[in-house]
Formats: structure tokens, sequence, C-alpha cells
């Protein structure tokens, strides 16, 4: 919605109405609610690719250290 300077300058001087005050409180939840499920998707998604990622390391170190002593002999 878009006000008038005029509107815009008596709301800044008097504060909101308690509707709208309510309204904003709702809009800043859900934009709040909205921001903590990306940072939890977020870091799952890390969590995850870290995890594949030291598997693949480990499993690659575990045959390489069980290789390495059969071709000494």
């Amino acid at each position: 919605m878009v006000y008038t300077l005029s509107n815009q300058l008596y709301k800044y001087e008097h504060g909101l109405t308690a509707a709208e005050q309510r309204a904003a409180d709702v809009c800043a939840g859900e934009a709040a609610a909205a921001v903590r499920d990306l940072r939890l998707r977020l870091g799952r998604a890390v969590r995850l690719r870290r995890r594949a990622r030291s598997a693949r390391g480990a499993a690659g170190a575990v045959t390489a250290s069980v290789r390495f002593p059969s071709r000494v002999r």
C-alpha cells in the first residue's frame, strides 16, 4: 500500500494503530520463521555434504593403506 508523504509523516509522529501494529507483528513473525527454517535446511545440507566428503576420504585412506603394504612385498 502506498501512502502520501503527509500520511507517512503523520504515522511517523503518531505511531501505528493497534491493528497496524498487529499486522506488522504477524509479518515480522512470519519472516522470522521463514529465516529460521531456511537456516535449518541449509545447515542440514552442509552437514550432509561434510559427512559424505569425510566418508569418501576415510574409505580412500583405508583402501590406500591396505594396498600399500601389498605392493611392498
